[in-house]
């Protein structure tokens, strides 16, 4: 079972206005802080966190080659609401809302530090 998943930031404040928006949407708040960052839960059970947090190396953050992180919501219109909100927030676009290869509608962003997030709804049936 997946316990937590974080990426990097290099402005943690700046990311922390972006999801403290974008999360509540599907779900999410904040939960316990991290010594560098911020972990973000969602449902009233104990889950898998999202971790917003400075490397811990000191050096500077980068988007993972090939890595992305994607939340599931309810439905296609969700699916097209959060990408908006997004991309509002200052997310840059890398895939429209829209149905993809008959497994249901997705949609691409990048936060303002380049990591890869998706938003999707499975197609039922």
């Amino acid at each position: 079972m997946l316990g937590y998943l974080m990426i990097g930031t290099n402005d943690l404040e700046k990311s922390l206005a972006f999801y403290d928006a974008l999360l509540p949407m599907i779900g999410g708040r904040r939960g316990s802080p991290f010594p560098k960052g911020q972990s973000y839960v969602f449902g009233d059970k104990p889950g898998p966190m999202f971790v917003v947090t400075s490397p811990y190396d000191g050096e500077a953050a980068s988007a993972g080659n090939g890595t992305m992180v994607s939340f599931m919501v309810e439905s296609p219109e969700k699916v097209a609401e959060v990408h908006a909100r997004a991309l509002e927030l200052g997310a840059t676009n890398e895939g429209d809302p829209g149905p993809r290869g008959g497994f249901g509608d997705f949609a691409y962003f990048r936060d303002p530090d380049g990591n890869k997030l998706a938003v999707f709804r499975f197609k039922r049936g």
